[in-house]
């Protein structure tokens, strides 16, 4: 039985590695302005993704003018110079299309999928937003209102939902990761229209930003679109703000119990771990993989399955710019102690310090992580993406042809190594996430 396993194993190995060598392959050129743009053609289906990335997360707010880089993300959308106030979404709904954006604490990201004759509506939808975006006071108290119901929906009044706002808060005490992505409502009440403006015209400007666009195109065609649209947009020419914040070491575990509108207690352990791109970031994803990838991981088949204890348990490596955190959290199976789940997680953490996994486990993780990473780059939404991050992280967009050999080349010995270097007590955060206590 073992032996067919193995070759199963191999197998899989063998079917990932003939799906990778086939290299996405994509052109890209720097505009006079600064505009970095990548362009990869994918006829195979008759749409597009249009995409622009914006080297600004929440790491780049001020202390006391936080939230403005998830809040502009909302703004964006209020229209432009040329687009009336609430239409920029019917644009792209109107042509058969979808859009959307998110935030992180690095970067803010815009994108349409649209049909493939729908290229020059999406990049004058995000010309005007880099160029003529409303940032007026009738926006800013719109999307103020949006943003503070956002958090209520979200954070406030969702179980669990300012798990990682507080763990983030412990594990980082100098860096702005320690603010929440969200930001203050304090902060952004404060604010005036020039503060808004400010913000803008700091970081919305070709020079901050990368182009990304994946699908049914002709690449000559693109070309002349993107000039018309992008090359006359002026060059920012404030110095974009970058935070240079070492975090100190920890020396002594901290913990926290949270009251919260949780019905099972949870328990939340969070490592510092170093930043995105590093060797060891690679092993520490690797290690989350094997702690909590899938139903037959370590953690679930012990923690879940075997012991009953949580109903649920994960291990969540969040490798960022500048450093990162490893999260384990679990949720405590009914008449539990979170105490006791706290000590079957740890179990788990030692014992992958303790001694190396086998061959075969060691062959199932790097499956898992082939399998992750060739879904992740499987749509043109993902490459478009993935090309824009892998050039603003790392100025190689390449990597998303080579970046799995940076997997392959983790061993069993980095896994344990990695366990033992960073999730030990003293860079440990611990929170107990408890029911409100009833008021007399």
């Amino acid at each position: 039985m073992k032996h067919l396993v193995s070759l199963a194993l191999a197998c899989v190995v063998a079917l990932s590695l003939q799906a990778q060598s086939t290299n996405i392959e994509f052109e890209e050129f720097t505009l006079d302005n600064g505009l970095h743009v990548i362009l990869h053609q994918d006829k195979s289906t008759p749409i597009v993704a249009v995409s622009v990335m914006y080297h600004v997360g929440s790491k780049n707010e001020l202390p006391n003018r936080t939230g403005f880089a998830h809040f502009f993300e909302h703004l964006l959308f209020e229209g432009s110079v040329n687009i009336e106030r609430g239409e920029f979404s019917k644009y792209v709904e109107n042509a058969g299309g979808i859009l959307n954006a998110n935030t992180s604490y690095d970067r803010t990201y815009y994108f349409e999928i649209l049909p493939s004759n729908q290229l020059e509506l999406g990049l004058w939808l995000e010309s005007e937003r880099m160029l003529h975006a409303r940032v007026d006071q009738i926006g800013v108290e719109t999307q103020r209102e949006v943003v503070k119901e956002e958090r209520r929906q979200r954070i406030d009044n969702q179980p669990y939902g300012s798990l990682l706002e507080e763990t983030m808060k412990r594990v980082f005490t100098k860096h702005p990761y320690s603010w929440p992505i969200i930001g203050s409502m304090d902060h952004l009440n404060a604010a005036t229209e020039q503060d808004y403006k400010d913000f803008y015209a700091m970081f919305y400007v070709p020079n901050n930003a990368v182009l990304s666009i994946a699908g049914d195109i002709d690449k000559a065609e693109a070309k002349e679109l993107i000039n018309k649209y992008f090359a006359t947009i002026p060059k920012g020419t404030k110095e974009i703000r970058r935070p240079n914040v070492t975090e100190p070491e920890k020396t002594a575990e901290v913990r926290a119990e949270i009251e919260d509108n949780v019905q099972l207690p949870a328990v939340i352990q969070a490592y510092k771990m170093p930043a995105q791109g590093t060797d060891d970031s690679y092993a520490l994803q690797m290690l989350g993989t094997l702690l909590s990838g899938g139903q037959s991981s370590r953690m679930q088949k012990s923690i879940v399955d075997e012991q009953q204890k949580a109903l649920f348990v994960g291990s969540f490596p969040f490798a960022l710019e500048d450093a990162g955190a490893m999260i384990n959290f679990g949720i405590v199976q009914q008449g539990v102690e979170a105490a006791d789940l706290e000590k079957a997680m740890i179990a788990e953490v030692e014992k992958a310090k303790s001694a190396l996994m086998s061959d075969d486990e060691f062959q199932k993780l790097q499956n898992q992580i082939e399998s992750n990473f060739i879904q992740s780059n499987s749509s043109m939404a993902g490459i478009a993406e993935s090309l824009a991050n892998y050039h603003m992280y790392f100025g190689d967009a390449n990597l998303i042809n080579t970046e799995l050999e940076r997997y392959r080349a983790v061993t069993k010995e980095d896994i344990q190594r990695v366990a033992k270097q960073y999730l030990k007590e003293t860079n440990r955060v611990t929170l107990y996430y408890v029911p409100k206590k009833e008021k007399p």
